[in-house]
């Protein structure tokens, strides 16, 4: 972060980072980068230093993904269940690697499990965002058959956030894989029945239909790119912007 955008007020004072599991292997197969996790940490401490309160909701497809083992015969419930645990994990070792850099962060999750964090209650959550905590919110829904894009737009709509951002490995929302059509184009701005109707796979129709009804406004964003989130944070063009 610049000594500009440090004196910079954000145009979003409370956000909602949406986070897949995926992205916290880094370039491994499995599990969690501890260069990966440390480097998210202190684009979260920069946010927090510039005002603004911030949720996190964490995937658990580096460890777990209960529509891929549903698919190979596993119980679809018994195999979501795992993924919202396998949630959880993430969001210890995100908790963590916030302390370690001198933040206060509390985990909640959908799903008992008062050993390791607190249960999910949304007056408790918009209090710990109001006093400056980071709060990382695990297990989903709490219910199979929902992703963790969609606990994230329920959860941003819950805790009033002022924007959404969804951190991916891509510089925004594009008409196909970038990585597969070298010409694939990419949208600065959409909005979310264009993304429904193109079916661009930004998120799940879930998540995008609770977004579009409560006028929750979304950004995409690259999050290997440094600065990223406080850039959206402060309201600059960065990344796919998907509005109603």
């Amino acid at each position: 972060m610049t000594a500009d955008e440090q004196h910079t007020p954000p145009v979003y004072r409370r956000v909602l980072i949406k986070l897949s599991g995926e992205a916290l292997m880094g370039d491994q197969d499995y599990g969690i980068d501890p260069a990966v996790i440390a480097r998210i940490a202190t684009e979260i401490h920069d946010l927090i230093k510039a005002g603004v309160q911030v949720a996190i909701v964490v995937g658990g497809g580096n460890i777990f993904r209960g529509a891929g083992l549903a698919a190979k015969g596993m119980d679809r419930v018994a195999a979501d269940q795992m993924g919202m645990l396998a949630t959880v994990i993430n969001a210890l070792a995100m908790q963590d690697a916030l302390e370690h850099r001198g933040m206060f962060a509390r985990v909640m999750s959908a799903i008992k499990i008062n050993e390791v964090c607190e249960d999910y209650i949304r007056r408790r959550a918009v209090r710990h965002l109001e006093k400056k905590r980071v709060v990382i919110l695990a297990a989903g829904t709490g219910n199979p058959f929902f992703t963790t894009d969609s606990a994230a737009s329920l959860r941003a709509i819950e805790v009033n956030a002022d924007l959404m951002i969804k951190a991916t490995k891509v510089d925004g929302v594009y008409s196909a894989d970038p990585k597969k059509v070298p010409d694939a184009v990419r949208y600065d701005v959409l909005r979310y029945d264009e993304v429904l109707d193109r079916k661009l796979g930004v998120m799940d129709a879930t998540a995008v239909v609770l977004c579009r009804d409560n006028h929750m406004p979304l950004r995409v964003v690259d999050m290997t790119e440094p600065g990223t989130f406080v850039r959206a944070a402060l309201g600059e063009n960065v990344g796919t912007f998907v509005t109603t």
